[in-house]
């Protein structure tokens, strides 16, 4: 049977497609294919759209579970939550440094520093300056998941993500 994880945004799609890569899996040759919903408030909408097709699975930030439980409820599919969003659990599974070395091999440390010179952001901890700085441009947004993925010691593998591909 075809699965189908719904996930938020490209950003998720690209992060779960890396670390997939990484652990020597081809999804596609599994029969899944991964749905980035633009937001999880399409994710009634998508489930209704697959089920009973094909069998569901999900990933989810903290604050969107309830769009998630409500869509799943009598679906028969499971969804992981990440503790706040995907990049916070990426964040703690590598520790800031080694995510500043991402930023140094994507040439945007010296922006990162910058960042946090700004008044609005001076003396905050580091996560939280990592989680805002990938929101300031909307490409660097989609593009980080996977490259923190790849910088993923593979025995590190956030819960949710490690659950949720072991669910497939």
């Amino acid at each position: 049977m075809r699965t189908a994880i719904l996930v938020e945004g490209e950003s998720d799609r690209l992060a779960l497609e890396a670390l997939a890569h990484r652990q020597g899996r081809d999804l596609a040759a599994e029969n899944v294919e991964i749905v980035a919903m633009g937001g999880a408030h399409a994710v009634g909408r998508e489930v209704r759209r697959l089920h009973p097709s094909v069998r569901l699975l999900g990933l989810c930030d903290a604050q969107e579970e309830r769009y998630f439980r409500a869509a799943f409820a009598g679906s028969g599919g499971t969804y992981f939550v990440c503790d706040r969003d995907l990049e916070d659990e990426l964040i703690r599974a590598l520790g800031v440094e080694a995510v500043e070395g991402v930023l140094e091999r994507r040439h945007e440390l010296g922006l990162f520093r910058s960042f946090q010179q700004q008044p609005a952001w001076r003396g905050r901890p580091p996560e939280e300056q990592l989680r805002r700085f990938f929101g300031t441009f909307s490409n660097r947004k989609i593009q980080i998941g996977a490259a923190l993925v790849d910088a993923l010691d593979l025995a590190r593998v956030p819960r949710p993500l490690e659950r949720l591909l072991a669910a497939v």
